[in-house]
């Protein structure tokens, strides 16, 4: 989330009431979490086993719970509980904000777009030209719909990511300021869901075309002329390259990449990273000539067996 007008070290640590290392005056131009940070962002890390990543990261800005020194270019504030301040400031500078009527008034629709009965709309939505809007679609704050893009039925664009830290007695909500970005003549089919991002972009990229229930998750990009079939589910912060195929249920574990032009069969699992051109079947998966054989041979186990 871009910060307009930046802020000061000194202003962001007084509304925590907290100490920091650094200029006063150091610039904060952008709050985001860890996995989209940027020069000139705040973000915050509350355990051991991420200091490094956060201190070497592209943030500027490091919401820490160690005392220790300030790396060069950098500002450190301190905190108890990192996450709690983290939130904190998202709230502040992202607050709830309630919607009076279906359409706001500050959103802007493009010429040609049409919205049928129980769309709504939130609060500085961005929709282009020329777009289809079915009935009972919901579009939340912030999110950026291009031109040409079809939305059916029931679906929910720019939901909250789904992010929580487990505290002894409750789980504690990771506030979203990020949105949902769909882009130019892509087609969303009924009753899906496109989370918007913790505080970076959830996006769909052009002539993309998802089927009905399809839940797509925070911070998650999808590249262009993607095709993904019915009840696919991919969780945060995936990275899906160009031309990529994903059949029925296919489901896709976080922070991984699926290649340029892959092929995922239907019913597969994804729990890492794989490479483009090629197809793959099974969970884990494997590339379906193999896991074809694979489960050909198991087939062969018990006569196998008999005869030892």
């Amino acid at each position: 989330m871009r910060l307009n007008p930046s802020q000061s070290l000194q202003q962001i640590a007084g509304m925590i009431n907290a100490r920091f290392a650094g200029s006063p005056d150091f610039e904060i131009t952008g709050i985001n979490e860890i996995h989209k940070v940027e020069p000139g962002d705040l973000t915050f890390v509350d355990h051991p086993k991420y200091y490094d990543k956060a201190l070497k990261s592209k943030a500027t800005t490091i919401i820490i719970n160690k005392e220790m020194e300030c790396p060069p270019g950098k500002a450190l504030i301190f905190s108890e509980d990192p996450f709690r301040d983290y939130v904190h400031l998202t709230k502040h500078f992202r607050p709830f904000e309630s919607s009076q009527s279906m359409i706001s008034p500050t959103a802007i629709i493009g010429e040609g777009t049409i919205l049928q009965p129980n769309v709504f709309v939130g609060n500085h939505v961005i929709i282009g030209r020329n777009c289809i809007i079915h009935p009972s679609v919901s579009i939340y704050d912030h999110s950026v719909i291009g031109d040409n893009v079809i939305i059916h039925s029931g679906t929910v664009i720019g939901a909250d990511a789904f992010y929580f830290k487990r505290r002894p007695d409750y789980w504690d909500k990771m506030e979203s300021c990020g949105r949902a970005v769909i882009e130019d003549n892509v087609e969303i089919g009924a009753s899906c869901t496109i989370d918007k991002g913790v505080s970076g972009d959830t996006i769909i990229g052009e002539g993309s075309k998802l089927d009905n229930l399809i839940q797509i998750g925070h911070d998650t990009v999808i590249g262009k002329n993607c095709l993904f079939a019915s009840q696919v589910g991919v969780a945060g912060c995936v990275i899906v390259e160009d031309d990529v195929i994903l059949w029925g249920q296919v489901g896709v574990q976080k922070d991984l990449t699926i290649g340029k032009g892959a092929v995922v069969l239907g019913q597969s699992g994804l729990s890492k990273s794989i490479e483009g051109g090629k197809t793959y079947f099974g969970s884990p998966v494997k590339e379906a000539r193999e896991k074809m054989k694979e489960l050909a041979l198991m087939k062969r186990l018990p006569d196998i067996i008999e005869k030892l």
